[in-house]
């Protein structure tokens, strides 16, 4: 099995190829350029490093939502034309999920966190029973506050990841009356390996889709949306 695995949902921009329970190659960049200058090339450079023929990827994994609106709509659409192009299934991973995946098999409670504006993160709560993945909280976009107290009620260590660190360090510090930790420079933002290695699942239990019915799962209403509705009000 060998799948082609992209992420552009956040600042990062991701592009990786695994192939059954090997990381072939990761290509992820977090400096300055936008996802529609990065991603395809950075695909078209681990294609031709590894040698690989597109033909003979199985499905392309694609982190589908939520996160930011310019990034998953750049990252879905590379999927799909990919996808369309090669007839190859699409299997999209839940955003939040797949940066809870990057600490695999850890015995403390994870929280990913991502800046979600307005006051808000991305997040949800997760473990891993033995090497099992297992979602407490879906994903969902909440107050810093609220998160931080639903932590508190399930009263254990928590490891905390995302780009939504620097941004809520302080109330965290404040507010968590649980151990914690914040995951290192090399876990803490979104990488492709990780959303290839939880679609790896997806794909043994056919939870998979075409191209032309992949959507981002933007969980919340665009700003232009919000501001739309507000004037109708």
């Amino acid at each position: 099995m060998k799948i082609l695995a992209i992420d552009s949902s956040g600042l990062v921009a991701s592009a990786a190829i695994i192939e059954e329970d090997t990381m072939v190659a990761e290509y992820t960049i977090n400096h300055k350029k936008t996802h529609s200058q990065t991603l395809l090339p950075m695909i078209h450079e681990i294609v031709k490093m590894t040698d690989t023929k597109l033909e003979e990827i199985d499905a392309i994994a694609i982190a589908g939502g939520p996160g930011s609106f310019t990034g998953l709509r750049i990252g879905s659409a590379t999927a799909k034309g990919l996808g369309l192009a090669l007839n190859k299934p699409l299997i999209s991973v839940p955003t939040v999920d797949g940066l809870a995946y990057n600490l695999f098999a850890t015995d403390k409670i994870i929280c990913p966190i991502m800046d979600a504006k307005r006051n808000q993160v991305y997040t949800g709560i997760y473990e891993f029973n033995q090497e099992q993945f297992h979602i407490i909280e879906e994903q969902m976009a909440v107050s810093i506050d609220e998160v931080i107290s639903k932590l508190n009620e399930i009263g254990r260590t928590v490891i905390f990841v995302g780009d939504g660190i620097p941004v809520y360090a302080a109330a965290i510090k404040e507010k968590i009356k649980v151990d914690y930790s914040f995951a290192p420079a090399h876990l803490n933002k979104q990488r492709a390996a990780a959303v290839g290695a939880l679609a790896k699942q997806y794909y043994l239990a056919n939870k998979m889709e075409n191209a032309t019915e992949h959507k981002p799962d933007y969980l919340r209403l665009s700003q232009a949306e919000r501001e739309r509705l507000e004037r109708e009000l």
